[in-house]
């Protein structure tokens, strides 16, 4: 492993050990609904992840889906169902267990923190309505972060020297136009989706708040 991998695993470790030691563990043993959330949404992002197109290893573009995790579950909530697919796409060839590590925090604490931090900012900045909800907190969010995912991944297989810059342009960051737009539609439309059908099932998510104001 490189100092890269290794300096990003300790990161993605130390995320992972503090969404861990927040969890009421006897609280989530009698609660079914919260098990079958965070497994089912595991699961979900799994068969997401195994959906992915490219030419090189590692610059592969696919779906991420984690500004409705986020939304559903919550930050701590939302880090531990991604590390469960993540575990599970790796073991399927998503990514090398070597950079578990980088994909864990770029891949997926990146975009859960963005999301995340779009909502609290919505929440405390914005007036609650629910369009603001859909499009503030998961539409936008579900855009930006794929964004930015691509491009820290993209610097970090450039710092690593594991391609060239020229490679990593043609055929990585040059898609992040083709990107944002369908993944922010994907978000959007489950958020939603959710929130109109399956309100409980949305844990950032209050009618007292966003409708009946």
């Amino acid at each position: 492993m490189s100092t890269l991998q290794v300096i990003a695993l300790l990161m993605y470790g130390a995320f992972l050990l503090g969404a861990v030691k927040s969890i009421d563990f006897t609280h989530f043993a009698k609660n079914k609904q919260q098990q079958h959330l965070i497994f089912g949404t595991a699961a979900s992002l799994f068969v997401l992840w195994l959906f992915k197109a490219g030419i090189f290893e590692g610059l592969d573009v696919h779906f991420l889906g984690l500004s409705v995790l986020t939304l559903m579950l919550g930050f701590r909530y939302a880090i531990i169902a991604a590390f469960i697919a993540l575990v599970g796409a790796t073991a399927t060839g998503y990514g090398t267990w070597q950079n578990l590590g980088v994909n864990g925090l770029l891949g997926t604490v990146l975009p859960i923190s963005v999301t995340y931090l779009f909502y609290m900012l919505s929440f405390h900045r914005i007036p609650r309505q629910l369009f603001v909800y859909i499009f503030i907190c998961a539409f936008f969010p579900a855009a930006f972060s794929i964004a930015l995912k691509t491009l820290s991944l993209g610097a970090f297989y450039y710092m690593d020297g594991i391609y060239a810059w020229d490679i990593i342009f043609d055929n990585y960051i040059l898609l992040i136009p083709l990107l944002v737009f369908p993944e922010a539609l994907l978000n959007g439309m489950a958020i939603t989706l959710l929130v109109i059908y399956q309100p409980t099932w949305v844990y950032t998510f209050h009618d007292k708040f966003y409708l009946d104001n």
